[in-house]
């Protein structure tokens, strides 16, 4: 199946939609960021066949061979209020395209890995922009494993590609329409209670025991919930409930 991953071909299929493509690119985030502030609208995308140095969280490298992986950058100009809405709009958008395609066992590792029979196959990651402490615009990047073979890599039984769970060939071009119609979807009622429930409602950890490591002491016990703003409740064998904003999860013992 050709797929037709070019400029002129992503361009033709997602018009009139702002966009701008590159066989490769450092950062689709980097590009959104300097494009909202040359003023660019919500809703337009940078879509790169190759990511040579994208960003995960926590300060890690993303980074995937041209024409194995679905990697882009949604844009968007919400008020200050909805920041907090960004990832889980991600995750969400991305898990329901999914489910569309029919994957089955599709959830979201907190706060916003979306995984397929917990294996990880997209990540997400908002950056903000900022003027003279006034939100001007977001970046979502969101990097989805298409095709990636991770045969014998230390990813082998951690992460898994789309292409593998739905036993087909699927095309870029238009995996990322559909993602681009979720994101629009949700990107319209970002403060609403539906798009935070959507995603509450695929958090695969609620209700396990799971260890929360980020720069200060892990935070260990049985995962109760989430909260409005995307942290999870966590609530400890001394039973006290603490509140993790970030960080690596894992699924403890019980």
């Amino acid at each position: 199946m050709s797929e037709n991953f070019t400029e002129a071909g992503v361009t033709a299929a997602l018009a009139p939609r702002y966009v701008r493509f590159f066989e490769q690119v450092g950062s689709t985030n980097d590009v959104g960021l300097k494009w909202l502030a040359e003023g660019a609208p919500g809703g337009a995308v940078v879509v790169a066949d190759e990511q040579t140095s994208g960003r995960g969280r926590l300060g890690r490298s993303w980074t995937a061979p041209a024409g194995t992986a679905l990697t882009f950058s949604y844009l968007l100009r919400p008020e200050a209020s909805a920041l907090s809405r960004i990832a889980m709009l991600g995750g969400l958008a991305v898990s329901e395209a999914l489910e569309q395609l029919g994957i089955a066992e599709v959830g979201i590792k907190w706060p916003n890995d979306v995984q397929i029979g917990r294996l990880k196959v997209c990540g997400v990651l908002p950056e903000a922009s900022w003027d003279d402490g006034s939100l001007t615009g977001v970046v979502l990047g969101i990097g989805l494993n298409a095709r990636v073979d991770f045969t014998g890599s230390p990813f082998a039984d951690s992460a898994a590609s789309l292409e593998d769970a739905l036993g087909e060939r699927v095309s870029r071009v238009d995996l990322l329409a559909l993602l681009l119609k979720r994101l629009d979807y949700w990107a319209g009622d970002l403060n609403g209670a539906a798009l935070f429930e959507a995603w509450r409602g695929r958090l695969n950890m609620l209700n396990l025991p799971v260890s929360v490591i980020n720069a200060g002491s892990p935070v260990e016990g049985i995962a109760e919930g989430v909260d409005a703003d995307g942290a999870l409740l966590v609530r400890g064998n001394d039973g006290q409930v603490r509140r993790a904003l970030a960080g690596d999860i894992a699924l403890g013992n019980a």
